[in-house]
């Protein structure tokens, strides 16, 4: 089972659904912390979910680093690992996570079954959701919200900063997926 079988298997049976509903962004690799870290699959819709896939061919090296940015950005989180990597790989993970198990059948096929449930992220990080939008989406954001003078020629930082310390949380959530989903110029290639 390589990587991209894997990613295929996601999307047609996992992620079918998503890929028909009209207000769902379903991307390739979206970038979190600033491009430091890369989930596969990210859903955009009422909730922002992150798909992590380990194939057979994978290792597990970058898991628990990925874990940590993914756990401090997405809503849900959703593992989808092949069968060798099952056992350590739900150790690496929150248990809030969602983990679901891959196996390769004789004929190539994938299949895919739910070992755990995913659940609502209880911690998200503020700044680091602030930190998904390009500069000019917070500008945006700031001119609309009123009340900020000065701060267009500041840094991204100080920008997500000023953002993530004066929306709420839902809000920023809603905020940060509806800007997400009307954005037009993502990379050739990550847009399902």
């Amino acid at each position: 089972m390589r990587d991209n079988d894997l990613r295929e298997a996601t999307h047609r049976k996992v992620l079918k659904k998503h890929h028909t509903e009209a207000d769902t962004l379903v991307l390739d690799e979206l970038g979190v912390w600033t491009g430091s870290g890369r989930i596969d699959i990210a859903v955009v819709n009422g909730k922002l979910h992150g798909f992590e896939l380990k194939s057979a061919k994978d290792n597990l090296d970058r898991l628990e680093k990925q874990a940590e940015q993914y756990s401090s950005v997405f809503d849900h989180v959703t593992l989808v690992v092949a069968d060798n990597h099952l056992v350590e790989a739900i150790e690496l993970v929150p248990d809030w996570w969602g983990v679901k198990k891959a196996v390769e059948g004789e004929r190539g096929g994938i299949r895919i079954t739910t070992e755990r449930r995913d659940r609502k992220n209880p911690a998200v990080d503020p700044y680091r959701l602030a930190q998904l939008l390009w500069k000019d989406e917070v500008i945006d954001i700031l001119d609309q919200l009123g009340g900020f003078r000065g701060f267009k020629s500041k840094p991204r930082k100080h920008l997500w900063e000023l953002l993530a310390a004066n929306v709420e949380l839902d809000q920023l959530r809603s905020m940060v997926r509806e800007t997400l989903k009307s954005r037009t110029d993502w990379r050739a290639g990550s847009q399902q």
